[in-house]
């Protein structure tokens, strides 16, 4: 059995999961209009945090070393030091492997740069200053999928736990945004200038947001002692259909065949909750509805974060999971925030309102460049599969 015995979130919207959990049911959202940010001539809605703030966090929380971070390094660091405290667990074991979630990292040092060496742009030498800081024995993993990330390395986190001698898995999904990755996106015309609007047919494009998140894995026996807030994963699959570099397949083909590969076998009536990726863009929502209805999942509710926290790339599959869990054990099924209008092909039920559910697991749909897809599935701990 492995479990989410740990987690810890931060964002616009707070510092701690629980935090952010209560910000969203209480309908708050960490999006904002920016005009000029980043010296960009176009006006943009995002999530972003305050460096300042983080830089406090930081030197009041986290232990003094002669080493220089990053806006990125700092958040990942803090997210995780919390996560750990939670599981009581000891980061420097051999036992425990660190799985670095991220699409960008520290691109921005691309830019002229004084400060930092030049090979601290690469992802690995991201992942390596993270690991070192909790002395860390083990070589990290890092896993940069598109918008899948997240879910991906939640995935090679619990292949890793059944295939070798790790008993915890610490993942940490990270990003921060910049004039390149704002630029990026507006050439696509993909960022919308006003809040997003999942499965909306007034939807006209994403929003961006950044953060930290971390869940720490643990594989165990039904007789270990284990949270009472814990989590147990179910299944989970990354299909690619290789539509288009930018398009996801009209009908949703990898998608489809992700989901139907999680959900193999399981009663699809215990399912609660779809947390969908819905991103608000014109073809990712249509083309989750068909993968939704063609799974023959489409009388179950589905919901989306993304008005909450924008879509935090590498991010998003890590904080997504967190707030679904919250979310499950809570027995609510988060409203989608300024759904109004139905604007998808197929039918599907999108959650306009917070309402209480009984039932006993979710799944997380997750899409991204490139024809990547992927699903992830839990129940709560001790409820059995069949």
């Amino acid at each position: 059995m492995i479990y989410k015995i740990s987690d810890n979130i931060i964002s616009s919207l707070g510092f701690g999961s629980k935090e952010n959990y209560s910000q969203i049911k209480n309908g708050n959202s960490g999006l904002k209009l920016y005009e000029d940010k980043f010296h960009l001539p176009e006006p943009f809605f995002a999530s972003l945090m305050e460096e300042e703030l983080i830089n406090d966090k930081f030197s009041s929380m986290c232990k003094p070393t002669n080493e220089k971070y990053t806006k990125l390094e700092k958040l990942s660091i803090l997210s995780c030091s919390d996560a750990i405290d939670k599981a009581l667990i000891n980061p420097s074991s051999n036992e425990v492997l660190f799985i670095f979630s991220t699409t960008k990292g520290n691109v921005e040092l691309l830019e002229e740069n004084k400060e930092f060496e030049k090979e601290r742009v690469y992802l690995w030498k991201s992942a390596q200053i993270i690991k070192d800081y909790f002395n860390n024995p083990n070589e990290p993993i890092v896993v940069t999928n598109a918008c899948i990330s997240g879910i991906a390395a939640q995935l090679t986190a619990i292949n890793f736990l059944k295939n070798h001698n790790f008993k915890y898995a610490i993942v940490i999904g990270a990003e921060v945004l910049s004039k390149f990755i704002i630029s990026g996106f507006q050439s696509f015309k993909a960022l919308s200038k006003q809040m997003c609007k999942p499965f909306d047919r007034d939807r006209d494009g994403l929003n961006l947001g950044e953060g930290a998140t971390t869940i720490i894995y643990k594989i165990a026996n039904e007789d270990e002692n284990i949270p009472k807030d814990a989590i147990k994963f179910v299944g989970g699959a990354v299909r690619n259909d290789a539509n288009h570099i930018s398009g996801p397949s009209r009908q949703g083909e990898g998608l489809f065949n992700a989901i139907n590969a999680t959900i193999k076998g399981y009663e699809k009536n215990k399912l609660s909750f779809i947390n969908a990726h819905a991103t608000s863009t014109v073809y990712n929502d249509n083309m989750e509805s068909f993968a939704i209805e063609r799974s023959g999942i489409n009388h179950i509710p589905v919901n989306s974060l993304k008005p909450y926290f924008g879509h935090t790339l590498g991010a998003a599959g890590v904080l997504e999971t967190i707030i679904s869990s919250y979310s499950l054990l809570d027995n609510t099924i988060i409203k989608t925030l300024n759904h109004k209008n139905y604007g998808v092909d197929k039918s599907i039920i999108i959650n306009k309102e917070n309402q209480k559910s009984e039932k006993t697991a979710f799944i997380k749909l997750i899409s991204g460049f490139g024809g990547s897809n992927a699903a992830i599935m839990f129940e709560k701990a001790g409820y059995e599969k069949y």
